[in-house]
């Protein structure tokens, strides 16, 4: 499962063309002069014209934190891009149940295509098959189903490679520091991609002779940030460096911090949110970093909808169909480069 740093660059720039080829079929809008300190704009493309009218259905978990209600707002908004999308959105819900029962009614509805971020991607499974049997292409977003046939494409963020970003921007900061003491604040620890985040950190510091000393897990949210970071910071009496999964947990995460009155130490944050890029781009925060997990994918995966709804592919590909799968990468956000990825933050 552990990649040498040169596979996973490689692999890194293969998946950032394909996010670039995603972009660039997308756009509706006409380009424009670029601006040094925004997101750069695709070029419009023969697909960004108007073609046959397509439903797409979308559903996701409940919008109870600032990363999972920008995925539902972003996709809401693209869809409103196109003059031949119709969205039926169903409401965000954290029960399996109904979420399985909003796609039951796509499938009757027989809409062109279900963009899906599941709640439990193996209880949602037979259910996106079923989908799929009928003629409908899903498209699984984040979470991924349990088998290759409940999705026509998916498109991923890489938990993997958060931590080996988040891992190897530490030990750039503190190369000359070989007895550094490193903390790792999780998420939870009973999901995949929690310890798939860990994992990549830790052997990304290994690399580089480090090694996670103090290590506790929060449930992605304020109130849990806020408890588990005092009791780490009461039971560790040095820190120098602090990887938090979560930029939404890490709002409790620095109040603790704050409490603390401690400041011998530097924060990583993780997922990008909008208040942590402004931090940062302060240059005076605790924080000086944070590694993206894009809050775009639901917008990519309506984009990806009304192509493969209309038979088109992406327009800076050679290949005559959308790709099956799409893995974005993990950037690491510094002062240096914020004013790129503020465009597209989410709020926590």
């Amino acid at each position: 499962m552990f990649q040498s740093i040169s596979s996973r660059r490689t692999a890194a720039a293969l998946a950032g063309l394909a996010v670039f080829a995603l972009a660039s079929c997308t756009s509706n809008a006409p380009a424009d002069t670029p601006n040094a300190n925004a997101a750069p704009k695709a070029a419009a493309v023969e697909n960004d014209k108007p073609g046959k009218k397509v439903v797409i259905g979308f559903s996701a978990p409940a919008a109870d934190h600032g990363w999972m209600a920008a995925i539902t707002k972003a996709a809401k908004a693209e869809a409103g891009k196109y003059t031949d999308v119709e969205l039926k959105l169903a409401e965000g819900t954290n029960d399996v149940s109904l979420q399985i029962s909003q796609v039951e009614t796509f499938i009757n509805d027989k809409v062109d295509a279900i963009v899906l971020l599941p709640f439990d991607g193996a209880a949602l499974t037979p259910v996106a098959i079923k989908a799929m049997k009928a003629g409908i292409p899903v498209i699984n977003v984040d979470r991924e189903f349990d088998s290759p046939a409940a999705s026509r494409a998916t498109v991923l963020g890489d938990n993997y490679g958060m931590g080996v970003s988040a891992g190897e921007y530490i030990c750039t900061q503190l190369k000359d520091k070989k007895d550094a003491v490193v903390a790792e604040i999780a998420g939870i620890d009973s999901l995949p991609l929690t310890q798939d985040r860990s994992k990549g950190f830790t052997k990304a510091l290994g690399d580089c002779g480090l090694k996670v000393a103090n290590r506790v897990a929060a449930e992605f949210t304020v109130e849990s940030g806020e408890k588990v970071t005092s009791n780490l910071l009461q039971a560790a009496g040095r820190i120098d460096a602090i990887w938090n999964h979560d930029d939404d947990q890490g709002v409790g995460v620095m109040a603790a911090v704050k409490n603390s009155g401690r400041k011998e130490f530097f924060v990583v944050g993780g997922a990008g949110s909008a208040n942590v890029m402004r931090d940062i781009k302060t240059g005076t925060a605790l924080v000086k970093a944070t590694v993206i997990y894009p809050s775009t994918q639901g917008a990519d995966g309506i984009r990806m909808a009304r192509l493969i709804a209309q038979e088109k592919a992406f327009g800076d590909l050679v290949e005559v169909e959308v790709p099956k799968r799409i893995q974005l990468t993990a950037p690491v956000v510094t002062k240096d480069n914020v004013d790129k990825y503020l465009p597209t933050a989410f709020e926590s």
